[in-house]
């Protein structure tokens, strides 16, 4: 407690003093708080040079952040303002505790669908209980990001393949999407799940209940946000169409004139941070629910956390960041808003802008808060179709197609994945369907290391080293002596199949040359031997022993001998069943032997 107190008390006398103030040197007692909260030690090495930048920055940014975070809540399911709601606080709290230098987060449309999903079921219609669900998703899944980095977890994002991601991705932009065409097209539906919505927004289409306003509004958002992405991508499309389509809703009166649909009133100022109102039972529906928007959300923030890491020469720890993202879902969580994720979209806006720091994403802020305060009115002639133009266009700038076909001509297994992904997270459930694309991830994994590559080795003319024998049928063997390469560990699921393996080399060798005397095994790529392979390699070395053949290893570890020795064998397989590299042991053969064969090459 004394630490902790010690910590707060420098945070605020830091805070407090001037920036040329601050000692250059931190004292003992608050490194903890400099590695725990990034942002504070920014704040020390801060430049005044920067803060122009970082204004103008920020200002661009919070004017692209509005519609987008209004879009993306109305696509979770949730009111356009809770979208801004979820955009200032996890900005703030990611500036005290982020370590990228520009990072931009908010609501996200990859989650938006996951969101949706999740919530809709249990609110049954009612939007006070959405947002209270919305809120404790949101908890959970900060919950678990702060979890994981205090367990230094963050590599479990890998679990997330480029395959499975596809899929994921492509999925997710067909559900919102078609969750997103019955708004642009004015209409509203209630359903549960891709292939429902589908069919009530084809019926809302033959019955006739499309309203040429709104149409004609969303359809022209969403040409003019396309043509400029692809013919003028530095001029910022989605900000100049919503304001396009909010001042012809106000200067015509739309939503009175023809009852085109519009944001309407907006909440004045923010709300105060409270837990959200739910119940065990509810909670214990969300948690697996937080787990994978948690491992979603790291995953495309560690992502783009390298990549501008890398392209500023740094590095960045990846369970802060992780820590983070935990933060800012919490903090969304508490102040009415939902999960959160990073933006590979707004952050090249502020970098595009000349933001210098974490800086300009509290201008950012800021700006939206004091539009929140001093004039919400300003967005309530917004369309609804508009949003639903800038959702529709962010799904189709992250949605890749040809990248699941080119997985086809590439590798079939993988393709099956993506597949896989996209089938489970489109048709029975966004959770379910990673779930399921992992653990078929999981079983192609089990199934390579247990049914590892392996190839009898030989020489070829002009070629250096030993080659596979199904790569180059021209090659040589040495006569009486097998070379058997197998690239994997040894473990108990894989030890029996690499016995009938080399005995099938063996047993092939002795029908096409000379009896076999030698089987030497090129176990570079052997990392390891468990308890279980190790008695069958006993068993294997009796039975080479009995029909008069010699079992060699060339190139195994230390380490992997060792565990031999651990296992009570290095009597049976002493130093003299080694050798360094497989030339030295085919010239040791040569040599014990007197087997007269030229082509050969030494160590």
């Amino acid at each position: 407690m004394t630490r902790v107190k010690a910590c707060a008390a420098s945070l605020i006398t830091m805070c407090a003093l001037p920036l040329s103030a601050m000692p250059a040197a931190p004292r003992p007692h608050l490194q903890l708080l400099l590695r725990l909260v990034p942002g504070v030690a920014g704040l020390r090495h801060y430049r005044r040079e920067w803060l122009a930048d970082d204004v103008v920055a920020g200002l661009v940014l919070s004017a692209v952040l509005i519609p987008v975070g209004m879009g993306y809540a109305q696509a979770s399911g949730l009111p356009a303002a809770h979208g801004l709601y979820a955009t200032i606080v996890p900005m703030l709290a990611y500036a005290l505790f982020g370590p990228s230098r520009i990072m931009v987060l908010g609501p996200d449309s990859t989650l938006a669908a996951v969101i949706a999903t999740l919530i809709l079921p249990l609110a049954a219609g009612s939007a006070e209980r959405a947002l209270a669900l919305a809120g404790a998703l949101a908890l959970l899944s900060g919950a678990f990001l702060v979890l994981i980095s205090l367990l230094r977890l963050g590599l479990i994002a890998d679990l997330l393949s480029k395959p499975i991601r596809l899929g994921f991705l492509n999925a997710i932009a067909l559900t919102v999407v078609v969750g997103q065409l019955s708004r642009l097209l004015g209409f509203s539906i209630r359903t549960d799940g891709l292939p429902s919505t589908m069919a009530a927004t084809v019926d809302g289409i033959v019955t006739g209940r499309v309203h040429p306003v709104a149409l004609g509004i969303g359809g022209t958002c969403l040409a003019l946000i396309l043509v400029l992405r692809r013919w003028r991508p530095g001029w910022p499309g989605v900000l100049i169409a919503v304001l396009l389509a909010t001042l012809v809703s106000a200067l015509l009166e739309l939503s009175t004139t023809a009852g085109l649909k519009v944001i309407g009133p907006m909440p004045h100022g923010l709300p105060v941070p409270a837990l959200p109102q739910v119940g065990w039972q509810e909670v214990e529906q969300l948690v697996a629910g937080g787990a994978v928007i948690a491992l979603l959300s790291f995953a495309d923030t560690s992502v783009l956390s390298r990549s501008l890491a890398a392209r500023a020469n740094v590095r960045v720890d990846q369970n802060q960041e992780m820590l983070a993202l935990g933060m800012a879902n919490l903090a969304s969580g508490l102040f009415q808003g939902f999960s959160i994720s990073s933006s590979a979209s707004r952050t090249p806006v502020a970098e595009a802008a000349g933001a210098r720091t974490q800086m300009a994403g509290v201008v950012g802020a800021l700006a939206i808060a004091v539009l929140l305060f001093v004039a919400p009115g300003l967005l309530r002639d917004l369309p609804v179709a508009a949003l639903a133009a800038v959702v529709i266009a962010a799904c189709l700038s992250f949605a890749d197609l040809p990248a699941m076909v080119a997985l086809y001509r590439q590798r079939r297994i993988e393709f099956v994945l993506s597949v896989a992904s996209f089938l489970g997270v489109a048709f029975v459930g966004v959770i379910e369907g990673i779930v399921i694309a992992i653990a078929l991830s999981l079983l192609v994994l089990v199934w390579n290391t247990w049914h590892p590559y392996h190839a009898v080795l030989v020489r070829v003319d002009g070629r250096r080293g030993y080659h596979d024998v199904q790569r180059h049928p021209e090659g040589r063997s040495v006569p009486g002596l097998v070379l058997f390469r197998w690239d994997a560990e040894l473990f108990f699921a894989n030890a029996e199949i690499f016995r009938e393996r080399l005995l099938q080399a063996v047993e092939t060798a002795d029908a096409t040359a000379s009896p076999v005397r030698w089987v030497i095994v090129a176990a570079d790529a052997i990392t390891d031997i468990d308890i279980t392979a190790a008695e069958a390699l006993v068993a294997l070395d009796l039975e080479l022993e009995q029909r008069g053949i010699t079992l060699r290893f060339a190139g195994l570890k230390g380490p992997v001998k060792d565990w031999l020795v651990r296992y009570g064998l290095g009597h049976r397989f002493d130093a003299s069943h080694f050798d360094a590299t497989v030339p030295s042991g085919v010239a040791l053969y040569l040599r014990r032997h007197e087997v007269d064969w030229k082509d050969w090459e030494e160590e």
